[in-house]
């Protein structure tokens, strides 16, 4: 249920906690003490018998946009964060930053439920959603920390959030910096209380976190001196990291399976990635459409547009197992149920498929080929595998030794298991054109989010990038800094 400014402020003016004590009957009162008009004693409550189970450790909730404010159907919500925040918030991974305003106080029941609009309420959405990303990606890690570029050698340093950090269209993450900063602008002809905060907006934010988790384990991945699909998994990643953080949650997962009546490619907020933002900029949706139709050939090198391509084929994919298990498991579970263990799922199979990935110089073949192995390794249904084959397939990113015939003409057997279309189950496929602008080219960065654009990317040698560890400024003026003392030696 959607948080009214009622429920906000009687969380806010509440003292403590209080306990309803039942009602009980009186016990029988003496003739003296009625003739003498006493007021009999209360009854002793009796101590419960059976002891109460109590979490092992205490969390917060935090009230957060679900998606972007413009997201009605959605709005804002309680969130629980099942870790201890201290005052900021911060805790051991995370911590929030805004001058004048942080730290900002838990209220008296331990939450951090702020009114929307407000600079704390911008701290706490922030921090929340940050800390929701990480935990998702860390359940996929077998429930192990994932370390942050930085933490090496002992190295604990926290990923700093700025949820106010500037004027600007646009957010981004820094290595140099260890943080996340989110910029906040005025659409062109609105009036200058229309400001858009990149920080209120879930799919931003994810996609974000996304930058920052995938550097900690690909740090090789960020630099523009690799071919343009390791930008675009780069920029994929955080588009994927808001589409499974979305999915990861039982009440937009249940809102969307009402909304599209479980038809994944039904328009729907899931798929349209930062509304708010995107029509700031005259875009009729979001930034992107996670349920496109884009093929290499169409994009070039561009970054953001190549990711396109990438985010578009793990959505089919999404999408037709979804399908496949609905008509396997209609009966026997709810469908809100059925898509939240699908998504979990493949978010999973695409985190470990990233992880066995190349440090340096990652494709999306390379990715897809970890996808149909590690599947196969895990007993999934044929099936799986051959949504994987021809979604790439279809969108020229690898070759199709599965034919497209049933595909291409909607008549794919989506209830069968076994599944393979020509009864050949291949767990590794070709790249399709080794040739293409989208391997060969150098990055064009241009329009992507201000991580891709970070100088430290572009300038920094792509070896130290994949070592981990901090960056300083000087890593980033390293060649002027090496001209001034060769000026400066004679």
């Amino acid at each position: 249920m959607t948080i009214h400014q009622q429920d906000f402020q009687e969380s806010q003016t509440a003292g403590a906690t209080q306990i309803e004590v039942p009602a009980q009957r009186p016990g029988p009162v003496s003739r003296t003490a009625a003739l003498r008009g006493a007021v009999p004693a209360a009854p002793q409550a009796v101590p419960r018998p059976v002891p109460v189970p109590v979490p092992v450790r205490t969390g917060h909730r935090f009230l957060i946009y679900k998606q972007d404010p413009s997201v009605t159907e959605l709005g804002a919500r309680l969130a629980y964060v099942p870790t201890v925040v201290l005052n900021g918030p911060t805790d051991a991974r995370v911590r929030t930053e805004m001058q004048g305003v942080t730290p900002v106080a838990r209220n008296v029941n331990g939450d951090f439920v702020f009114a929307p609009g407000t600079p704390q309420f911008d701290c706490a959405h922030t921090f929340a959603v940050v800390r929701q990303a990480i935990a998702m990606y860390e359940r996929h890690n077998g429930g192990n920390p994932i370390p942050f570029a930085w933490n090496v050698g002992g190295n604990t340093d926290r990923l700093s959030v700025f949820p106010r950090a500037g004027v600007g269209a646009n957010a981004f993450y820094s290595r140099t910096a260890k943080a996340l900063k989110f910029l906040f602008f005025t659409p062109e002809g609105q009036p200058p209380t229309r400001v858009v905060h990149t920080c209120r907006s879930f799919d931003i934010v994810a996609h974000e976190t996304g930058h920052a988790l995938l550097d900690g384990l690909k740090p090789g991945w960020l630099s523009a001196a690799g071919p343009p699909q390791t930008g675009g998994l780069h920029e994929s990643f955080g588009d994927l990291t808001a589409i499974f953080l979305a999915l990861a949650q039982p009440d937009q997962a249940e809102a969307l399976v009402a909304l599209t009546k479980a038809n994944l490619h039904d328009k729907s907020f899931l798929a349209d990635v930062a509304e708010e933002f995107g029509r700031a900029l005259g875009m009729p949706g979001g930034l992107r459409n996670a349920d496109n139709d884009l093929k290499l050939s169409q994009v070039g090198n561009e970054v953001h547009a190549i990711s396109q391509v990438f985010t578009g084929a793990i959505y089919d994919v999404l999408a037709d197992v979804f399908a496949f298990e609905m008509a396997r498991q209609r009966r026997t579970k709810d469908p809100s149920v059925v898509l939240i263990e699908t998504a979990s799922a493949l978010c999973r199979l695409v985190f470990d498929a990233i992880v066995a990935a190349p440090a340096t110089g990652a494709r999306y073949v390379d990715v897809a080929n970890k996808m149909l192995q590690i599947s196969a390794s895990r007993s999934d249904p044929a099936i799986y595998r051959t949504f994987i084959r021809n979604r790439f397939a279809v969108r020229e990113v690898t070759t199709a030794v599965t034919p497209l015939t049933d595909l291409m003409s909607g008549r794919m057997k989506m209830t069968e298991a076994d599944y393979t279309g020509d009864g050949h189950d291949v767990t590794e496929v070709d790249a399709l054109d080794e040739l293409s602008a989208s391997l060969r080219a150098e990055q064009d960065r241009s329009r992507c989010c201000g991580t891709m654009q970070m100088p430290e990317y572009q300038v920094v040698d792509a070896e130290k990038l994949a070592k981990r560890g901090s960056l300083e400024d000087d890593d980033i003026l390293r060649d002027d800094l090496d001209e001034l003392r060769r000026a400066f030696s004679k």
